[in-house]
């Protein structure tokens, strides 16, 4: 009982919030928080095969606030059932579910669950030349093999980079590339947030269809009523995370975010897009940033709407759309127990296949000289978004534009017109045109400081490795 107590008291420390909102959110705490880790170790130990204790260990490592309720965290991986059991002592408790291969996990509420089936990949319709053969590719110089050293490092043991994998691709070419134990060229590994710029890509690709309208009100059910604002939320908006929703936030991964109401939706509701379509405007739709992962949630069921209305439709559309001509073989996609597909956070996909992403946008939506994306998409992808201070485009972050982490990073090394996907805890694809770049770099990293994840360096050190002008620095 005094261990009870003691949790309770920890969990309702996490905020400044006042007394009554955080006593009503502090009760969805130990269920945000055993739904997190029952997904994530679930995912990771059917879809990727990594161990369950170190899926466990590195990510309550990468999180803040973690270490007051890992102890009391208790999960049973089922091998037989596939799946993943998580409870802090009797406050709360959840349930992951293994789908199957290319779906990933789902946490199962208990009540129904959406039969959802994945089209095989098809090899013959990849347009994308091979990046790589079938062996790891070693650094092409000392400069790239010391650029990986330095970010497989761990420099300081308080705060572990744990990186899981780099590829560095030049001109469409893998020229280095490094994997943890236990991790390989296969491995298909969770972007998290990530995520997002893949659903911008399918958004991207439906508008090329002429099937969506990117500055025309989505059509959103719920929203249709004469008088409802919402109307107004266009599908720019969902993308920048400007629609105004009131979620709360989704920039931290720590113990704190769990009062969000944006976690409650991932981790609590059986129908996240309902969930998040219910709620009400804090602002009108394009006046203000806000970003949180209900925008892309709500994203994915426009992209299941416009794509044919299921979730295995969907599923069709993406694979034959963007990652069949790319060659993405390694790629599943999580949906959660209706059928809406977890696009803010729950895509799965080997470093390899995240740097076959990337490279499409390096050249501009076109592969094997099919256009995928609308012309221009990638430049739209880059553009800043009014008052995203973290430096946010559409789908995107970005170093263009004035705003703070757009100067941060240029002044930390990164090239001014780079732009990149990315994923809590430490999870990136950075595109760097005028250096014909992919940067993949996947682990399990603090998000602050922002240096714990060794990425400056590794920038700052591929690019000056690679040189300009297309040619390897120290290379004949």
């Amino acid at each position: 009982m005094k261990r009870r107590n003691l949790i309770i008291l920890i969990l309702a420390s996490t905020t400044a919030l006042s007394a009554l909102a955080l006593a009503a959110s502090a009760r969805d705490v130990p269920k945000v928080a055993t739904g997190f880790v029952a997904n994530v170790v679930c995912t990771e130990t059917f879809a990727s095969g990594l161990d369950p204790a170190r899926v466990f260990a590195e990510t309550m490592s990468a999180m803040p606030g973690t270490g007051l309720i890992s102890w009391a965290l208790d999960y049973r991986v089922d091998r037989v059932r596939k799946d993943v059991t998580v409870t802090l002592f009797s406050l709360g408790r959840s349930h992951a579910v293994y789908r199957g291969e290319g779906l990933g996990c789902y946490l199962d509420h208990g009540g129904a669950v959406a039969d959802i089936s994945v089209p095989v990949s098809d090899a013959k319709a990849a347009l994308l030349p091979d990046i790589a053969g079938p062996s790891i590719v070693a650094p092409q110089t000392p400069q790239l093999a010391a650029a990986l050293d330095r970010a497989f490092a761990e420099p300081d043991k308080s705060t572990p980079r744990h990186t899981r994998a780099i590829v560095v691709m030049k001109e469409a070419r893998v020229v280095a590339e490094r994997y943890a134990d236990g991790i390989g060229i296969d491995t298909p590994l969770l972007g998290f947030s990530a995520t997002k710029s893949v659903i911008s890509a399918l958004a991207g690709i439906l508008v090329r269809k002429g099937a969506l309208k990117l500055h025309e009100p989505v059509p959103i059910a719920a929203w249709q009523g004469a008088d409802d604002p919402r109307r107004a939320i266009t599908l720019d908006h969902l993308i920048r995370h400007t629609a105004g929703l009131k979620l709360g936030s989704s920039l931290q991964a720590s113990l704190a975010s769990a009062l969000e109401p944006v976690n409650r939706m991932k981790f609590m509701e059986s129908d996240m897009a309902a969930y998040a379509e219910s709620m009400p405007l804090e602002s009108a739709p394009g006046a203000a940033w806000n970003y949180h992962d209900g925008n892309t949630v709500i994203l994915s069921h426009v992209i299941r709407q416009a794509s044919g209305g299921s979730a295995s439709k969907m599923m069709r559309f993406a694979r034959q759309e963007l990652f069949d001509p790319l060659g993405m073989r390694n790629v599943a996609l999580e949906f959660d127990a209706s059928g809406n597909a977890e696009g803010s956070s729950q895509m799965l996909a080997s470093a390899r296949d995240w740097a076959r992403f990337g490279q499409l946008y390096l050249d501009d939506g076109v592969v094997g000289g099919k256009r995928i994306l609308p012309e221009g998409w990638a430049r739209y992808s880059a553009s800043p978004t009014p008052n995203a201070w973290v430096g946010q485009g559409a789908g995107f972050w970005t170093n263009l534009g004035d705003s703070f982490g757009a100067s941060y990073r240029a002044e930390r090394g990164w090239p001014r017109d780079a732009y990149f996907a990315k994923g809590t805890i430490g999870q990136y694809v950075i595109i760097v045109p005028s250096e014909r770049l992919v940067i993949v770099r996947l682990g399990r990293s603090p998000n602050w400081p922002p240096e714990a994840d060794g990425v400056f360096d590794l920038v700052r050190d591929v690019v000056g490795a690679t040189g300009s002008k297309g040619k390897l620095a120290g290379a004949n």
